[in-house]
């Protein structure tokens, strides 16, 4: 189902992938848009328990084309720094592959917590609450669950 990697010697251990994610702040959710063009959106992330977990507005272009087609990619770059007289880049990245869906109730709750902790670790978890009561109605959640996850690295 999943092509394997074709430069191996660059294929990063499972760890380190997974750490990619956990430590990251942002990647690229890329999903089919519209007339079957990618579309690639920035986000802020959640990575825990072989999941990754966004929050965005209740609608638009990336909720439409995951309710016409919940598979998706997202990819975090950990490391890019240019050797110019290499004519080569150091790098580290992960791709994570997986199904997405909506979350609602408790699971909506838990997860916006908890994303709203990895950004505000020393935020009071009382006043965090108060304020993700007060938008919860506003914010839809999503959960990918991972199906592949591959890292590349090079020096």
């Amino acid at each position: 189902m999943f092509r394997e990697m074709r430069r191996k010697n660059q294929l990063l251990p499972e760890e380190e992938t997974a750490a990619i994610l956990r430590e990251g702040s942002s990647g690229v959710l890329s999903v089919l848009g519209d007339d079957g063009y990618p579309y690639g959106v920035p986000l802020s992330y959640l990575y825990e328990d072989g999941k990754l977990y966004f929050h965005c507005a209740l609608s638009g272009h990336k909720l439409d084309a995951l309710r016409r087609e919940p598979r998706a990619s997202f990819c975090v770059i950990a490391r890019d720094e240019v050797v110019p007289g290499a004519y080569t880049t150091e790098y580290r990245s992960a791709i994570a592959f997986g199904r997405v869906r909506e979350l609602a109730g408790e699971e909506k709750f838990r997860a916006i917590d908890r994303l709203t902790a990895k950004y505000y670790p020393e935020e009071d978890p009382e006043h965090r609450r108060a304020a993700i009561e007060g938008s919860l109605g506003r914010l839809c959640l999503l959960e990918m669950a991972v199906e592949r996850l591959t890292g590349k690295g090079r020096g």
